[in-house]
């Protein structure tokens, strides 16, 4: 029989010390080696205290004193050639004295404010009792856009709109008589409007007079069918009365 079947031993008592699974060895990049070579040459030499190779100086060339200060140009000769100021007096030389001037200042400052404009006062206004003083300038409680030379004259971007609108209407105007003309379309003059408009408020007066002749009591159905039919008459009137003054332009269609 098959081992397995039996899963009870004497061996299994005693105690056996556990053994832990051995570990696969590391891994190792085969360009280790190689990196590592790369590195060390890219370093500077000069990461340490100094170059890594320099010349020890010789004893004999220490530092001596005045060694580091700055040697001076040789000296030249100053030469001027730009112009010289004038000389300064000599002591047998006195100035010239006694010269006086016949001008009055106080007769001329007095004639200058005479004859001169008064200096006028910068126009404010107070908007306070207490006396609150502000600029008038620029508080727009002065009329200046009214006496500019353009004021009130139209926009030249007003004007050249309406002249736009005014080109854009004949043109449409031009395309619906293109448009009627070849829908054999008539279009009624001033004067039959105005006569059409006139029959019909005729029309409505004959049925309004006509209704207003009915009797007051409906009782009938003949009554009531009659009233209705006027009532209709004079609804469909006014409606084509407010039409045709409403539409200053009106076509009618041949047939």
């Amino acid at each position: 029989m098959d081992s397995t079947y039996f899963s009870e031993s004497i061996y299994n008592l005693i105690p056996s010390d556990a053994k832990a699974p051995s570990q696969p060895p590391r891994y190792t990049s085969v360009f280790k080696e190689t990196v590592k070579d790369d590195i060390q040459k890219a370093k500077t030499a000069m990461k340490t205290m100094g170059p890594a190779k320099v010349e020890v100086p010789s004893p004999k060339d220490f530092l001596k004193k005045h060694s580091k200060e700055k040697t001076l140009p040789p000296k030249k000769k100053f030469n001027w050639s730009g112009p010289r100021k004038p000389p300064v007096p000599r002591r047998c030389e006195h100035p010239i004295m006694g010269i006086q001037s016949g001008k009055n200042f106080i007769n001329t400052n007095a004639a200058d404010i005479i004859m001169g404009m008064a200096k006028k006062p910068k126009p404010i206004y107070v908007d306070k009792r207490t006396g609150d003083k502000h600029d008038l300038e620029t508080s727009g409680l002065v009329p200046k856009f009214i006496n500019k030379k353009d004021y009130g004259v139209t926009p030249e971007y007003i004007c050249k709109r309406n002249e736009e609108l005014k080109k854009a209407q004949e043109e449409y105007d031009h395309y619906v008589q293109e448009k009627l003309r070849k829908a054999a379309m008539k279009r009624l003059s001033d004067e039959e409007r105005e006569a059409v408009l006139q029959g019909l408020k005729k029309n409505w007066e004959e049925v309004h007079k006509e209704f207003q002749s009915l009797s007051v009591f409906t009782d009938t159905i003949p009554k009531k069918i009659r009233k209705q039919k006027l009532e209709e008459e004079m609804k469909q009137l006014e409606h084509d009365i407010s039409v045709i003054e409403k539409h200053k332009i009106i076509y009618i269609a041949n047939k």
